[in-house]
């Protein structure tokens, strides 16, 4: 009888152990899915533009540590060659980098195909320098909405995928915007979209962006959103 019921204890421990492990690689395999729009989830992509500066981007990074969110960092290779650490900490902690341009010159880089596609393959070549890898995401200055076919035809025929942004703070287009300003350009256009690229940028006159990072976070999470990343 005592070995009957050590055969059976041993049993359910060996059974438990073995939903244990396999719930478990459940959980991991669904916060892996959380990671990645779908149609299911409504997602938010916080990218961030013109970076990196001394005065902006660390307090950018240090409220995205602190809230433990993955943002996307489309990058300026003239402004990144003095500032590789920041560049070296953003992707170090789990921060996707990308392509924005090297010398963010719309008449130099948009005067050919060639000419654009060198831009951006020197500004790769420093991110690899700074990271050890690669970008595979760019994102044209201006955006992709009226720029010619063969102009974004080069970019994904040289393997490179292009994010636009269907959201904005509007940092970029309201002089002297108050942390609240960029909030709610943040709610309103972004108005019940399911999946959410927001457009922000890090450069150096952008304090106010740092400023209402915390609250456009809270507002998204409020809302039900995951943050993701390209």
């Amino acid at each position: 009888m005592n070995r009957k019921i050590g055969a059976f204890t041993a049993f359910m421990i060996i059974f438990s152990a073995i939903l244990m492990h396999y719930f478990g690689l459940l959980a991991q395999s669904t916060q892996m899915k959380i990671s990645y729009a779908d149609s299911q989830q409504s997602c938010v992509y916080l990218t961030f533009d013109d970076g990196p500066s001394d005065r902006v981007t660390p307090k950018i990074l240090d409220t995205l540590k602190d809230e433990g969110i993955k943002a996307t960092f489309f990058i300026v290779g003239k402004s990144a060659e003095t500032r590789r650490p920041i560049v070296k900490r953003a992707f170090d902690e789990g921060h996707t980098i990308g392509v924005h341009s090297y010398t963010h010159d719309y008449k130099k880089i948009y005067a050919s195909p060639a000419a654009l596609l060198s831009d951006i393959e020197r500004c790769n070549a420093l991110i690899e320098d700074i990271t050890g890898v690669k970008s595979a995401v760019y994102r044209f200055p201006g955006g992709s909405f009226n720029l010619s076919g063969e102009l974004v035809g080069a970019v994904t025929g040289a393997g490179y995928r292009y994010v636009d942004w269907n959201a904005s703070v509007r940092d970029a287009e309201m002089v002297n915007a108050t942390a609240a300003d960029l909030l709610n350009a943040a709610k309103s256009t972004s108005a019940d979209r399911n999946h959410v690229v927001l457009l922000c940028h890090d450069s150096t006159n952008k304090t106010s962006t740092a400023a209402a990072l915390k609250d456009i976070i809270a507002y998204y999470r409020g809302a039900g959103y995951v943050f993701c990343t390209f």
